[in-house]
């Protein structure tokens, strides 16, 4: 069940594949996948492309898929392991839901991140308290983290490599 549903999410994100992610297994392994997200523009994060790790349960879609980043961010929802503070990917996921869904609602976050449940407090009070040395902050540490340059598109070998 879980490797046909893996197999149709992957044939349609080649078909139709959001505008500011992409994603694909990172071998012949179908529960293991890499995704890269761009740092939506009207945030901190524009410019940047980041990369997150997918790990399907062999139970999905009844079971949310295990999701982090691996690309270091600035962020109160997402702590130093990359790990990811987002209600579908715990006690609101829905197997009507997608990986494109999940991508799409990740860099949502990134636009607007939920400071009322932080995986890093620090960083929810700074956000809170003072908005531009966080924007600043979070800033920096992209153009310092950022596995692509401002201004460098995705390869298209990777956005499209598995377009079927």
């Amino acid at each position: 069940m879980a490797l046909k549903r893996i197999n149709k999410e992957l044939i349609d994100l080649g078909r139709d594949p959001p505008s500011s992610c992409s994603a694909g297994p990172t071998g012949d392994n179908m529960f293991q996948w890499q995704a890269t997200i761009m740092g939506p523009g009207e945030s901190p994060y524009a410019g940047g492309v980041f990369f997150l790790s997918i790990s399907f349960p062999t139970d999905y879609p009844f079971k949310p898929p295990k999701v982090s980043f691996t690309t270091k961010i600035y962020h109160p929802n997402i702590n130093a392991n990359g790990s990811i503070c987002l209600d579908i990917l715990r006690d609101q996921w829905s197997p009507a839901l997608t990986i494109s869904k999940v991508l799409l609602s990740i860099c949502s976050m990134l636009t607007d991140p939920n400071p009322d449940d932080p995986l890093v407090p620090d960083i929810a009070h700074l956000y809170k308290t003072d908005r531009t040395r966080y924007e600043a902050t979070a800033r920096e540490w992209t153009r310092k983290y950022v596995d692509c340059l401002p201004n460098v598109a995705c390869p298209p070998l990777i956005r499209f490599r598995y377009a079927m």
